[in-house]
């Protein structure tokens, strides 16, 4: 049996999102810049694709920027708002548990003049506001907090950070790659001025994002060339990529509750089980309101990659963290930021389940994990060391 567990790094097409792609690599392949009749025949698509994202999220379309990624949507964000408010300030607030495309982006802001306050979490993986308070100074001109965290599936209170960022007049921005098309999304109720995601985590296609930006706001474009985007983004447009990407999110959007209950029941009865079967076992972010596929678990006294491969071996296709950084041996900073020790966080495994996963499935993996550890424990100094 093949279990595919590893939702959160990316997900199965829709077939609805695959079949809308497919006239657009052969039939409706006019670039929609180009001013002859296919070029405009396209564009209309790329029209309606705009059109039907921003009314699901309840934007204008002036204020949607199509991009290839959320990486890209996310150093769009940074360093063009960076840019533009220099002069105001160069204080960015962020947390200590943000993916690398925002992490790695305000590391390198740093260098180059800005200050970069990080903060901590409580154990589990949640931002506190009194805290982001206390770190708002004069000249912060940026908050960047993600809506929910991609290893350990923690939903941040980004109403209240919202609320904090329009009282101080600071833009907020918000990485929701995790969260678009699994909870409800609506950037100008909430206060949001920048937010990004990316197709293929709501089972569009790979290599198309987008970055809403509410209008009034400032920001750099950080990229040179064509006038596409209104400016603010050159390059040729994606078109099957957006096309897809916006059917996606609406059959994302149309089937979210059903999916979201069927995700956490199958997540909720994994963690009970998984805690009955195997001794030694940390489910993070257990008290906190997390993404309903997602469960972070540590098995004490072990490497994670060493779990990695077993499972991999019987055809179950996980995580030992953020896909972004699977090939960095060094413990997740996401657990260390939440407190958990750096010898069991080398020992925890992603489970992120989709729609697609069933009870069968779940089954299947609870029948394979138990012997697994208990096989690598039986190698393990440090399992043996603490059994004595």
């Amino acid at each position: 049996m093949k279990v595919y567990l590893d939702n959160n790094a990316t997900t199965k097409m829709d077939t609805r999102a695959l079949e809308t792609m497919l006239p657009f690599f052969s039939e409706i392949y006019g670039n929609p810049s180009s001013l002859h009749t296919m070029g405009q025949e396209a564009k209309k698509h790329l029209d309606f694709a705009r059109n039907t994202i921003c009314n699901l999220l309840e934007v204008e379309p002036l204020e949607l920027i199509f991009t290839s990624s959320g990486t890209e949507s996310n150093n769009m964000a940074l360093r063009g708002v960076a840019k533009a408010l220099e002069k105001k300030g160069k204080h960015i607030i962020t947390s200590k548990i943000e993916h690398p495309a925002v992490k790695d982006t305000c590391k390198d802001l740093e260098k180059n003049g800005y200050d970069v306050t990080y903060l901590d979490v409580n154990k589990n993986g949640m931002v506190e506001v009194e805290d982001l308070k206390n770190a708002i100074r004069p000249d912060t001109i940026l908050i960047s907090i993600m809506h929910a965290n991609n290893e350990v599936g923690t939903i941040q209170p980004i109403e209240e950070i919202a609320k904090v960022a329009n009282e101080k007049n600071i833009l907020f921005h918000v990485d929701a790659v995790q969260t678009m098309g699994k909870l409800e999304l609506k950037p100008k109720k909430i206060g949001i001025d920048l937010m990004t995601f990316s197709g293929h985590k709501f089972y569009g296609p790979k290599g198309v994002g987008g970055l809403y930006v509410k209008l009034g706001t400032r920001m750099t474009k950080f990229m040179t060339g064509g006038h596409q985007e209104r400016k603010r983004r050159p390059g040729t447009s994606n078109l099957s990529g957006i096309v897809g990407m916006a059917k996606a999110f609406e059959v994302a959007e149309l089937e979210r509750e059903q999916h979201c209950k069927q995700e956490k029941e199958l997540r909720d009865y994994f963690e009970v089980e998984i805690s009955k079967r195997v001794p030694e076992v940390i489910i993070n972010g257990q008290n906190s309101n997390r993404l309903p596929g997602t469960s972070s678990v540590t098995f004490k006294y072990l490497e994670g990659e060493s779990i990695l491969l077993r499972l991999d071996y019987k055809g179950i296709c996980v995580s030992s963290g953020s896909a972004c950084a699977s090939d960095d041996l060094r413990a997740s900073h996401v657990l260390l930021a939440m407190g958990v020790p750096v010898e069991f966080a080398h020992g925890t495994i992603r489970f992120s389940l989709g729609k697609y996963n069933t009870k069968e499935e779940i089954d299947y993996v609870l029948d394979i994990i138990p012997p697994v550890i208990e096989q690598l424990r039986v190698l393990s100094p440090f399992w043996n060391e603490f059994k004595k």
